[in-house]
C-alpha cells in the first residue's frame, strides 16, 4: 500500500494522464464528446462560454431535463424492470421502486405540483426525513423545470425559515414526522414555526409517515396521500426542455459569515459531472447494489444517491434512519440483506464503528461487497485500515473522495473506473479528468513536495456551481478572490513526491463537524443573541469520532457570572437555532478574547491553545494578559 511498484506505476499514470491531458488541454473537444453519453432535447451551440468568468457556463444553447435523464430513457430498455431504489425505514420496512415504478410516481408528483401552480424557475423547499416521497419530488420538480432547495431535516425551525426566505420558495413539501432512533422528530411542528417567520410559501404539502397528529392550518396544508389518490397511474407530464444552464437546485452551505450561502447548479454541467465522476471513480456495473449512506439534504445525497446512480441505472439503496440502531450492526446487516456491492459512507461513521469493535462487523456476510468509499472530511489512516481490514476483508479498494457543494461531483479520487491505483490510506490520490488542482502558499507558488499549502482548481469544470443565489458579488469573493482567476475551496492540502493529493482540513473558519459544514459565524452570532454574551468566538476542537467539534469561547456582559447553568443555556440556544449538529461540546468563559490591535479575534491562537499547538507569530496581539488565561486555562 506505500511506495507504488514501477511498473504498476507507469501503466496506471500513462492511462490516467492521457485522458486528463486530453481533458485539460482540450476541454472543448473532450467535454463535447462526453457529454454525449447523456440524451440532450438539443445540442449545444458551444462546450463553455467564459466570457463573463468567473460566472462559467457549460453546454450553452444545450436543451436537457434531469428527470427525463434519470427516468424516461431506461424505459426505452431492459432496465425499465430493474429496480431503481431500495428503501429501507428505521422499522424495518422496506420498499423496492422499479425504474417504471419511479417513472410513474414521479409523473403524478409532477402533475400534483403543476396542480399547485408551480411552473418553471418557482422554487419549492424540501424539509423531509429520508423517505422515498422526498427523490420523487425531487425529479418532480426537475421535471416541471422547478428549482428544488431541500434543507436537511435535523436544521431547526430558525434556519428552515432563513433559507425558504433566501430562496424565496413557493411550496414546502414535509412530512408530520420522521424517525430517528425509535423516536418521532416533529418536523411539521418545526415547519408551523418556522413559517411564522416566512412569506413566501404559500401552500404545504405534508407526506404521512409516522401518523402523529399534527396541526394543518386550512388552505395551506395538504396531505400528500389524499391528494394523490386523485391523479391517474398513468398521467404523462411532458419533461420541460430546459436550457443547460437553468438552474436545478439551490443547496445551502455554510461560509466564513454568519448567513449561509445558496450554492446553485446548473442542470446540463451538474449532470454530465456526476455522471462521469461515478463512473470513473467507482466503475459501477448494472448489477451494482449502490449504497450511498449520506443524508439527501446533502450534495452528497443530491449527486450520488438520487442523480448519478438514476442516470446509470443504477440500483440505489435509501436508508431512512441511525446507523447503529436499534443495535451497532443495523449497516451490516442492511450490507447482508440486499447484497450490497459499493459502499459509500463518511470516516466520521468508520470512527464510530471502530469504538463498537468488529464483532458487529463479523456478524454479517459481507461477501458482496467489492468496492469501499469515503466522503465528507480526510480519513485518518487508522480508520482507514480498519475499513480496509475489517469491513472490506482487505479485497475492496478504498475510494476516498475530495469535493464540496460547490463542486457538484467528486474532484480528487482514486479511478477506479480508468485504472485504480495503489492505494495509500488517507490520501485521495489524484484528480479526475478535468480537474487541474495544484497546492500552493500565500502568493499563489506552488510549494515543494510534502509541504502544507492551500489547495485551488485552476481551470472550470462542468459540475462547479452556477453561483451563490441571488449575490454575484459573494460569489466572487468568497471563491475567486483569493487567488484571482483560481477557484479556492477552503482546503489545506499537500501532495508528496509521487504526485499524490493529502488533504489536511479546513483553512477558513467553517468546522467540518461529522463531515458536515458548520461556519463558525453562524454558531457566533446565536450565541451573542443571548442577553448574557456580549463576545464570542468559535473553533474547532479535535473528536475522536466527528472529527471535530464547535468549541465556544464567550465573554459575559457586565452583570453576569458563568455557571453551569448559563453553559447548558448557551449551548441549547445554538441547538434551537441551526440545529443539534451545531451543538458545542462546551463553553469556555473568559474575561476578554485574543484580538489584534485592529480589533479582530484571533481564532487562529484560540485554535492552536485547544489542540495544545505553538500559537506562532502573536506580535499583532493586543493585549497578552488575555493569551495567557487561555494557555493556563488549557495546561494539561
Amino acid at each position: 500500500m506505500g511506495v507504488l511498484p514501477t511498473e504498476e506505476k507507469k501503466i496506471f499514470l500513462n492511462k490516467l494522464e492521457e485522458i486528463r491531458q486530453k481533458a485539460l488541454e482540450h476541454p472543448e473537444e473532450f467535454w463535447d464528446e462526453h457529454a454525449r453519453a447523456l440524451d440532450w432535447f438539443k445540442q449545444w451551440d458551444k462546450v463553455l462560454d467564459d466570457k463573463d468568468k468567473p460566472s462559467y457556463r457549460w453546454f450553452v444553447g444545450g436543451k436537457i431535463n434531469a428527470s427525463y435523464n434519470a427516468l424516461d430513457r431506461h424505459l426505452k430498455t431492459w432496465r425499465k424492470n430493474k429496480v431503481a431504489l431500495i428503501w429501507e425505514g428505521e422499522n424495518g420496512e422496506v420498499k423496492k421502486y422499479t425504474y417504471r415504478d419511479l417513472y410513474v410516481e414521479v409523473n403524478r408528483a409532477a402533475e400534483l405540483l403543476k396542480n399547485f401552480g408551480v411552473t418553471k424557475g418557482d422554487r419549492i423547499a424540501f424539509y423531509m426525513p429520508m423517505i422515498p416521497e422526498l427523490p420523487i419530488f425531487m425529479l418532480a420538480a426537475a421535471r416541471i423545470g422547478a428549482i428544488h432547495t431541500v434543507v436537511f431535516s435535523g436544521f431547526s425551525s430558525d434556519a428552515l425559515a432563513k433559507r425558504i426566505n433566501d430562496a424565496k420558495a413557493k411550496l414546502l413539501i414535509t412530512a408530520d414526522g420522521g424517525f430517528r432512533r425509535g423516536k418521532v422528530i416533529p418536523l411539521k411542528e418545526i415547519v408551523d414555526k418556522a413559517l411564522d417567520s416566512t412569506i413566501s410559501v404559500e401552500n404545504v404539502i405534508v407526506v404521512k409517515r409516522t401518523g402523529t397528529k399534527v396541526n394543518m392550518v386550512e388552505g395551506r396544508d395538504f396531505w400528500y396521500h389524499e391528494l394523490i389518490e386523485g391523479i391517474p397511474r398513468n398521467v404523462y407530464v411532458e419533461p420541460e426542455r430546459l436550457d443547460a444552464n437553468h438552474p436545478l437546485f439551490i443547496l445551502y452551505t455554510s461560509g466564513t459569515t454568519g448567513t449561509p450561502k445558496g450554492v446553485y447548479h446548473s442542470t446540463g454541467g451538474y449532470l454530465v459531472w456526476v455522471y462521469w465522476t461515478l463512473k470513473w471513480a467507482f466503475d459501477p456495473h448494472d448489477d451494482d447494489i449502490w449504497w450511498c449512506t449520506a443524508d439527501i439534504g446533502w450534495i452528497t445525497g443530491h449527486s450520488y444517491i438520487v442523480y448519478a446512480p438514476l442516470l446509470h441505472g443504477l440500483t440505489s439503496l435509501m436508508y431512512e434512519g441511525a446507523p447503529d440502531y436499534p443495535a451497532p450492526d443495523r449497516w451490516w446487516s442492511i450490507i447482508e440483506k440486499h447484497g450490497v456491492t459499493i459502499f459509500y459512507t463518511a470516516p466520521t461513521a468508520i470512527r464510530m464503528f471502530m469504538r463498537y469493535g468488529r464483532k458487529w462487523v463479523d456478524m454479517h456476510d459481507l461477501s458482496s461487497l467489492r468496492l469501499l468509499g469515503t466522503v465528507g472530511e480526510p480519513i485518518n489512516p487508522e480508520a482507514w485500515e480498519w475499513y480496509y481490514e475489517v469491513v472490506g476483508k482487505k479485497r475492496c479498494p478504498i475510494i476516498d473522495t475530495w469535493w464540496q457543494t460547490e463542486t457538484g461531483g467528486f474532484m480528487i479520487a482514486p479511478a477506479a473506473g480508468i485504472a485504480l491505483p495503489p492505494l495509500k490510506p488517507g490520501s485521495a490520490t489524484f484528480p479526475l479528468p478535468g480537474v487541474d488542482a495544484d497546492v500552493v502558499d500565500e502568493d499563489g507558488k506552488p510549494v515543494p513536495p510534502n509541504t502544507r499549502g492551500y489547495l485551488v482548481i485552476k481551470k472550470p469544470w462542468p459540475g462547479m456551481l452556477l453561483g451563490v443565489w441571488g449575490d454575484l458579488k459573494r460569489y466572487v469573493d468568497t471563491y475567486w478572490s483569493r487567488f484571482p482567476g483560481w477557484y479556492y475551496p477552503g482546503d489545506y492540502a499537500m501532495r508528496d513526491e509521487e504526485g499524490y493529493f493529502w488533504i489536511l482540513g479546513r483553512a477558513d473558519e467553517v468546522l467540518k463537524v461529522a463531515a458536515h459544514r458548520i461556519g463558525t459565524m453562524e454558531i457566533e452570532s446565536a450565541l451573542v443573541a443571548h442577553p448574557a454574551v456580549a463576545e464570542a468566538a468559535v473553533v474547532g476542537k479535535p473528536d475522536p469520532v466527528k472529527g471535530e467539534v464547535p468549541l465556544a469561547f464567550v465573554v459575559l456582559r457586565e452583570g453576569y457570572e458563568p455557571s453551569r447553568e448559563l453553559e447548558e443555556e448557551l449551548i441549547n440556544l445554538v441547538a434551537e437555532n441551526i440545529g443539534p449538529i451545531a451543538r458545542p461540546a462546551g463553553i469556555v468563559f473568559v474575561r476578554k478574547l485574543p484580538k489584534t490591535r485592529s480589533g479582530k479575534i484571533m481564532r487562529r491562537v484560540l485554535k492552536a491553545i485547544v489542540r495544545g499547538e505553538d500559537v506562532g507569530d502573536i506580535t499583532t496581539i493586543e493585549d497578552r494578559s488575555a493569551l495567557e488565561e487561555l494557555i493556563e486555562m488549557f495546561k494539561s
